[in-house]
C-alpha cells in the first residue's frame, strides 16, 4: 500500500499529534514529511489505513500472511490405519481442552457450600483428636476463635458446633442441654459478638448430655421414649435460638421433632431461625470417629430403633414428606458419599435446600489413605465434595471445610 495517497484531510496519530496535509503524500513522503516538523512525534506511532483499503487489498489478492495450517500430529509406529467410525455424535469433543471442559462443568464447587463442623469443650487447650487428623476439641474462648477466623479468610461463613460434655453433667434425661448459660449458648453468644455476620448451626440431640449415650431418654427396658425426648429438644433449641443460633438441627430422628419444635420456636418469637432437619441420618458405621472425638458412644445396645436402616431407599420419601409438613427449612442426609442415592432422591423429590454431612468415617478414611501414600489425599477430597454436589446437595457439612476452601482459593499450609 505504499503507492496509495493520503487524501488531503488531517490525520490522527497514536500520539494525538494532527497535521494538516496541503496536497496528496505517499505514505513513505508522509512518515518523511513528518519527521522534518518542528513538532517531533514520537518514536512509536501509527498511520491508520481504512478498512476498505484492506478489502481492496484481499480483494485484489494480496493475501496478509498467516501461520500455515498445522500438520496432523503423527500416530505411534504400529497403529492401525482403520476408517473413521460412521458416529454423528462424539462427546469427547467437549472434553479436548482445558477451557472446554470449564465452559462446560455442570457442577461447581464453592468455599460458600461448605458449613465447617466444630468440636468444643471447656478446656482452655486444643485437643486433638486421635481418630481424626487434624481436627481438634477447640477451647471455647480462644482456640475456636482462631478457628473461625482462619475459615473466614477462605471464605467458609458457617459453622456447626458439637460440645464435649463433663461426665459430671449428664443425666439420664440430658437437662444441660438446654441449659441457657451452658456450653454451647454460652459459645454462640461469643461467636455472634465476635462476628455477627457468621452462621451457627447448632446440633439438637441429648446423646452429647445423656448418661446413657443415646439421642433420646431411654426407659428402664431400654426403650427411647419419643415424645417425652421430643419435649426436651424444644427446651434446647429454643435455648440455643435465644444464644443466637441461626439454624437448629434435630439430629435426633425422633418422630414429629420438626414440628414440634417449629411450633416451640415461633411460640417464643423465633420465627426467623431455620430448621435443618437430620431427615435421612442412617444408622452408620461410620460415625465411630465422632464418638471418640465427643465421647458420646452409647452406654449399652445401639440406635437402630430412631436412625434409619441402611438397606432401605423408599423410607427416605416417608421421613423427606414428614419433615417437609412439619416445616423444615432444609432436609439433611447422613452420611454422605455412601448415601449419594438417597441425596439424588431427596433432592429430585423436594424443593428445598439439601444438605449432606460427609462424617467423620469418610473424613478419617480419606486421612488415612493420603498418609500412607495410597491416595492423593488433595484430589480424591476435591472430588469427594464435588460428587456430593453432583449428586444435589446444596451445602456440605465436612471436616474438610477449611483444608478444601484454601485448595479452592489456591493457598498452601
Amino acid at each position: 500500500m505504499a503507492s496509495s495517497t493520503i487524501p488531503n484531510t488531517p490525520l490522527t496519530l497514536s500520539s494525538h499529534i494532527y497535521v494538516d496535509l496541503k496536497s496528496p503524500l505517499t505514505l513513505s513522503n508522509y512518515l518523511s514529511f513528518s519527521s522534518s516538523k518542528r513538532r517531533q512525534p514520537p518514536s512509536l506511532f501509527t498511520v491508520r489505513a481504512s478498512d476498505s483499503d484492506f478489502e481492496a487489498a484481499v480483494v485484489a489478492g494480496k493475501i496478509p500472511e498467516a501461520p500455515s495450517v498445522p500438520p496432523t500430529p503423527a500416530a505411534p509406529a504400529g497403529t492401525p490405519v482403520v476408517p473413521s467410525l460412521p458416529i454423528q455424535r462424539r462427546p469427547r469433543r467437549n472434553r479436548r481442552s482445558p477451557v472446554l471442559r470449564s465452559a462446560f462443568q455442570e457442577t461447581s464447587l464453592s468455599p460458600a457450600n461448605f458449613v465447617y463442623p466444630l468440636f468444643i469443650h471447656e478446656g482452655e487447650e486444643d485437643t486433638p483428636i486421635g481418630a481424626m487428623p487434624g481436627c481438634y476439641r477447640l477451647g471455647w474462648r480462644h482456640g475456636l476463635l482462631e478457628e473461625v477466623a482462619k475459615a473466614r479468610d477462605v471464605g467458609v461463613n458457617s459453622v456447626v458446633l458439637f460440645p464435649k460434655i463433663p461426665d459430671a453433667l449428664k443425666t439420664p434425661t440430658g437437662d444441660e442441654a438446654y441449659n441457657e448459660d451452658g456450653l454451647v449458648p454460652r459459645t454462640i453468644r461469643l461467636l455472634k459478638d465476635k462476628y455477627p455476620d457468621l452462621i451457627i448451626y447448632t446440633d439438637v440431640a441429648l446423646d452429647p448430655y445423656s448418661s446413657d449415650g443415646h439421642d433420646g431418654i431411654v426407659r428402664e427396658d431400654g426403650v427411647i421414649m419419643n415424645d417425652e425426648t421430643v419435649h426436651q429438644l424444644c427446651k434446647q433449641a429454643v435455648a440455643q435460638a435465644r444464644a443466637g443460633a441461626d439454624v437448629v438441627s434435630p439430629s435426633d430422628m425422633m418422630d414429629g421433632r420438626v414440628g414440634a419444635m417449629r411450633l416451640a420456636l415461633d411460640a417464643e418469637g423465633f420465627q426467623h431461625v431455620s430448621i435443618m432437619s437430620y431427615t435421612a441420618k442412617y444408622a452408620s458405621s461410620f460415625y465411630g470417629p465422632f464418638r471418640e472425638a465427643l465421647d458420646s458412644n452409647p452406654r449399652f445396645g445401639d440406635k437402630k430403633t430412631y436412625q434409619m436402616n441402611p438397606a432401605n431407599y423408599r423410607e427416605a420419601l416417608t421421613e423427606m414428606r414428614e419433615d417437609e409438613s412439619e416445616g423444615a427449612d432444609i432436609l439433611l442426609v447422613k452420611p454422605g458419599l455412601p448415601y449419594l442415592d438417597i441425596i439424588r432422591l431427596l433432592r429430585d423429590n423436594s424443593p428445598l435446600p439439601i444438605a449432606a454431612y460427609q462424617v467423620s468415617g469418610e473424613y478419617s478414611m480419606i486421612k488415612a489413605g493420603g498418609a500412607l501414600k495410597m491416595i492423593d489425599e488433595e484430589k480424591v477430597m476435591m472430588e469427594s465434595l464435588l460428587c456430593l454436589r453432583r449428586a444435589g446437595a446444596d451445602i456440605i457439612l465436612t471436616y474438610f471445610a477449611l483444608q478444601a476452601a484454601r485448595s479452592l482459593c489456591g493457598e498452601k499450609r
